[in-house]
């Protein structure tokens, strides 16, 4: 018998080293774990959105990658961290990031029950739940989930997990974050919160849907008044603060208008984004999560403009019923290069859709002429009073025509830019060569490839085509005394605490004579007061160039009218703006095509932005310098001209260029 004593004595001895060795190794064991998990993720800072700022310094557009809005524990209300604390994890600021009580309890429960659905989470572990594990119910992930909970309060403080919490949970309605659900709710910042409102943003977590007050007013108050009566349980106010807050009403504003400053401007800050990536070498990661504010040239009177006269449907011809009638738009201010406005398309603007000012690449018909032809001839020694040859022509098998089949002879180059003849401006251009037209548009921002060195470039026909912004800055230079300042939306980029990273100073650079860019201005002039411009004609100077490019010469457009058309384009200026507009439809077919001229609809649409933009801009003279008598100008071509349209005009345009290279009849 005492032998049997003592050898139960050494058996529980034994078994009582086994179980503390094994406690011991368990120990050891979770502290490695918890020792290793990895929860810096929560020290990245959440994604800040970016300013898109106007040419004024005041806020114009916003980008965000991330839904929430991120707030500091400094602008939590203390009623909103003492609500939630309360009805979410009243003993947080005691607990080590797990209540074992309250673990100890649930896992009875689930137990018991034969799941593992028990809630009983502290604010710790719901912030791991959220940010490190999935949603499985199991026993596994909530001992990973007190594991993560333990390591995160040995990590960061009890104010720095309560801050990470409420910027990281779901409220409802779309809501993510404090920040986002006061705003939703309230329509105002979370610091603005009273004590009700609070209440009933961290009634919220648990249940979004259901306690949401736009759902169920009576469920949503009942749910508010809870979490009143135990911060009042919990000492955290007072007898007569619960009494007040309970008699008030919900008192929710239900806001269309959510982030006024989000999706601003589509167009023009997807050329921002554009711009910093591929002009500064930013990612659009940093763009959209950096907290960065840009400063730009956009200028929200002529921006708005724009998009006032693009909604407007009576400006534009009929649509098909399955295919809108498209149009891009670019407004450059010339003395600086600055865009001033972009116009992506008709309809809702996409963000990083396609832009119809930057991204379309389009034949620009005879709108080209003044770059590639009668620029650079002007720079080589001609002069608007000049004859060019009017006659049949055949250089080696191009044949180019005018629009109304006759010959003239001789026409000066004033008169071959107001009725854009074709037959004189590929005469002109085969005089001066090829090579000194394609240098010219180089200089003028259009680099054109290998197999666009061939006449067909006098009448716009290139393989590639260009967009509405290349187009506006060539046209800059002309109205900017022959200087060409590249075309740019940014002037600079900050980080949020005002430290410079960018600080753009673009300088012009002088790429033809004042004396060309005058004696163009004049001529252009000219054709706005006579010629195919006349609908661009507005009570300022104006000088510009229609251009219009035919469909394709094959045999799915056989049978269509002289009058169809596949691009129709206005280019031109006054001494303050140069503007560029195209319209067309994405897709071109038998079913989709123009039956205008860039003389008409485009010149419209110019006219439409410019005198709605320059409204309360005082009314100038081009400043140009005084040549010779040959830059011969128009009659009151400075003042104001009228608005018209002739026989002659709706010809003439809607024959300019055909679709391609070389033959046609191209104006």
């Amino acid at each position: 018998m005492f032998k049997s004593f003592w050898k139960k004595k050494r058996f529980w001895q034994i078994f009582s080293v086994v179980v503390l060795m094994a406690c011991v190794i368990v120990f050891v064991a979770c502290y490695s774990y918890i020792r290793g998990l990895d929860v810096s993720k929560l020290s990245q800072p959440l994604p800040e959105s970016t300013l898109v700022l106007d040419k004024n310094g005041k806020p114009a557009s916003q980008l965000s990658a991330s839904k929430i809005e991120p707030v500091q524990f400094s602008q939590l209300p203390k009623v909103l961290t003492d609500a939630v604390v309360s009805v979410e994890d009243r003993r947080f600021y005691e607990h080590t990031g797990i209540d074992m009580r309250s673990i100890f309890r649930a896992v009875a429960r689930d137990v018991l029950r034969g799941s593992y659905s028990e809630g009983a989470s502290t604010i710790t572990q719901q912030l791991a739940r959220n940010l490190f594990l999935n949603a499985d119910k199991t026993l596994g992930r909530k001992l990973r989930e007190a594991a993560y909970a333990i390591k995160i309060d040995t990590t960061y403080s009890k104010n720095e997990i309560l801050e990470m919490y409420l910027n990281s949970i779901y409220f409802g309605e779309g809501s993510w974050g404090v920040q986002g659900a006061a705003r939703t709710y309230f329509n105002k910042n979370v610091k603005d919160l009273t004590l009700p409102e609070a209440a009933v943003l961290a009634a919220l977590p648990k249940a979004p849907s259901r306690y949401s007050p736009f759902n169920d007013e009576g469920q949503a108050l009942e749910r508010r008044n809870t979490v009143l009566v135990l911060m009042r349980d919990e000492g955290k106010i007072t007898a007569q603060d619960y009494e007040k807050a309970k008699s008030s009403p919900l008192g929710v504003v239900k806001s269309d208008k959510g982030n006024e400053l989000k999706g601003r401007y589509p167009a023009y800050v997807d050329a921002v984004i554009n711009e910093a990536v591929h002009e500064y070498g930013f990612t659009e990661e940093q763009l959209l999560t950096g907290g960065l504010r840009i400063t730009t040239e956009l200028d929200p009177s002529v921006q708005n403009a724009v998009a006032d006269v693009f909604k407007d449907e009576s400006l534009f011809p009929e649509s098909k019923p399955d295919q809108l009638i498209q149009s891009g738009a670019a407004i450059v201010d010339q003395r600086t290069g600055g865009i001033r406005a972009l116009a992506g398309g008709r309809g809702e603007g996409v963000f990083r859709g396609f832009s119809r000012a930057t991204q379309l690449k389009r034949q620009p018909g005879s709108s080209f002429k003044p770059i590639v032809v009668y620029g650079p001839a002007l720079e080589k020694g001609y002069m608007p009073s000049s004859l060019l040859f009017d006659g049949p022509l055949n250089i080696e098998g191009y044949q180019p025509q005018d629009w109304d089949h006759q010959t003239r002879g001789q026409v000066t180059m004033q008169e071959a830019v107001v009725s854009s003849w074709n037959v004189p401006a590929v005469w002109l251009l085969h005089e001066i060569g090829i090579d000194r037209g394609l240098q010219f548009a180089k200089s003028l921002g259009i680099t054109l490839p290998a197999q666009d060195r061939q006449l067909g470039i006098a009448l716009g026909g290139l393989s590639e085509g260009v967009s509405p912004l290349q187009m506006a800055q060539a046209f800059s230079a002309f109205a900017a005394k022959g200087v060409l300042h590249q075309a740019h939306t940014i002037t600079k980029i900050e980080t949020s605490s005002g430290h410079l990273l960018v600080g753009a100073s673009p300088k012009g650079t002088p790429v033809m004579q004042p004396e060309t860019a005058y004696a163009m201005t004049t001529m252009l002039q000219v054709a706005v007061a006579q010629g195919t411009g006349k609908n661009a004609a507005m009570n300022r100077p104006v000088a510009g160039k229609s251009g219009t490019t035919q469909l394709p010469q094959t045999k799915e457009f056989e049978g269509l009218g002289s009058g169809s058309a596949k691009d129709a384009w206005f280019v031109g200026y006054t001494p303050e703006l140069t503007a560029a507009v195209w319209v067309g439809y994405d897709r071109t077919d038998k079913a989709h095509y123009l039956t205008t001229s860039g003389g008409a609809v485009p010149a419209v649409l110019f006219r439409e932005m410019m005198s709605r933009a320059l409204a309360q801009t005082p009314i100038v003279p081009f400043d140009m310098p005084i040549v010779g008598a040959e830059t011969q100008t128009a009659k009151d071509s400075n003042s104001s001209s009228s608005s018209g349209d002739s026989d002659q005009d709706n010809k003439e345009d809607k024959k300019e260029s055909q679709h391609g290279h070389g033959k046609g009849k191209k104006k």
